[in-house]
């Protein structure tokens, strides 16, 4: 793994596509530190799949979108490593070494699933370094697509006729994604279209993606963001400017339960109180039709040092017992639209979820 601070490429698309946070170049992958935003832009270039798994695990890159779109390329990376003897052998571990750096997000088995099965159909080495290098790029190429469908399928049930506020969770924009954004896409897409009046970012402890992160991102592309503790979304709902909490999610159940960061059941709980709408928005890589509902999906937890500091400022006893979960589960029951590509789906129920999914 090595180390670059090279400014982000930044092409001119018919719609602003955000900051760019993962970048393919052939033989490695780029990735922009998220851990060092907003204080640093650093990035990493990566040549293994162990590389990418670990920046995987240690949070260099998240989002459930992006974790599978660098997932991967680090399939991809394994091919062009792997020996010519075993090389299936290798990649079967690659993928496997992958598939163990996060158990939460569907997204990273998702795309693993699917270099598999490519894999699968490669009668050599170099078939296979060239055909999974073509899956990647196109779950990338993906991705990007799907968020800009996200963004025009939500803009079809938000039927606000004046610019209104909205309140976010954690980091989905282009920093989690392709490019764009899921529930940050949607938030951009009201701002393109005069709609918006202001976001408010929850800060998301412990990790701090909606300060460090979300509030970094938005004000980059100017669109009107106010940052806010975890605790004040009671406050700022019952004022009334808030229409809608926007969220995205790592893990969608069939009968709409959603696992999303950690906080996520709180606002919408919060939400159904203050009657504000509550929207997910996630890719249907994100759907997970297998598993029956919220009480299947693995929670991750990780260990306390994240909550009793931020990086090396100590806020808490050093041996003080820690709770970490990763995300909660928010019932379907409490969320008014679910938005994937393929459409919008209004008070999600296992029928509604299996008519869309299959």
């Amino acid at each position: 793994m090595s180390e670059t601070s090279q400014t982000t490429d930044q092409t001119k698309p018919e719609r602003p596509l955000g900051t760019v946070a993962i970048r393919w170049r052939g033989d490695r992958l780029e990735l922009l530190d998220q851990r060092l935003l907003p204080g640093e832009e650093r990035w990493l270039a990566l040549d293994t799949a162990t590389g990418v798994a670990d920046s995987i695990r240690d949070m260099v890159v998240r989002g459930a979108p992006a974790i599978g779109i660098s997932a991967a390329y680090g399939v991809v990376l394994a091919a062009l490593k792997a020996s010519e003897v075993s090389w299936r052998e290798d990649l079967d571990g690659a993928i496997a070494e992958l598939a163990d750096s996060r158990p939460t997000a569907v997204n990273l088995f998702w795309a693993l699933n699917r270099m598999q099965q490519v894999l699968g159909e490669c009668g050599s080495l170099e078939q296979a370094r060239q055909q999974l290098a073509a899956a990647a790029e196109q779950i990338h190429a993906e991705d990007l697509a799907a968020n800009l469908a996200m963004a025009d399928h939500a803009m079809s049930v938000m039927d606000e006729d004046q610019p209104f506020s909205v309140l976010t969770h954690c980091n989905t924009g282009a920093l989690a994604t392709g490019g764009y954004g899921t529930a940050l896409g949607v938030i951009r897409r009201l701002h393109e279209t005069g709609r918006l009046q202001r976001v408010y970012a929850d800060e998301t402890r412990p990790w701090l993606q909606g300060s460090r992160l979300t509030a970094w991102e938005l004000e980059r592309d100017n669109i009107p963001v106010t940052l806010n503790a975890d605790g004040a979304a009671a406050w700022i709902m019952a004022g009334g400017d808030v229409k809608w909490v926007i969220v995205g999610a790592d893990r969608i159940t069939a009968n709409g339960d959603v696992a999303n960061k950690i906080g996520t059941y709180s606002l919408a709980v919060l939400a159904r109180h203050h009657g504000v709408r509550f929207m997910v928005v996630a890719p249907s890589s994100t759907v997970d039709m297998a598993l029956a509902s919220g009480e299947a999906i693995p929670i991750e937890e990780r260990e306390g040092t994240e909550v009793r500091q931020v990086r090396s400022e100590v806020l808490a006893p050093e041996k003080v017992a820690v709770f970490n979960p990763v995300f909660d589960v928010t019932p379907a029951s409490l969320i008014d639209v679910i938005v994937t590509e393929r459409g919008a789906i209004a008070q999600p129920d296992p029928a509604a979820m299996l008519r869309m999914f299959g």
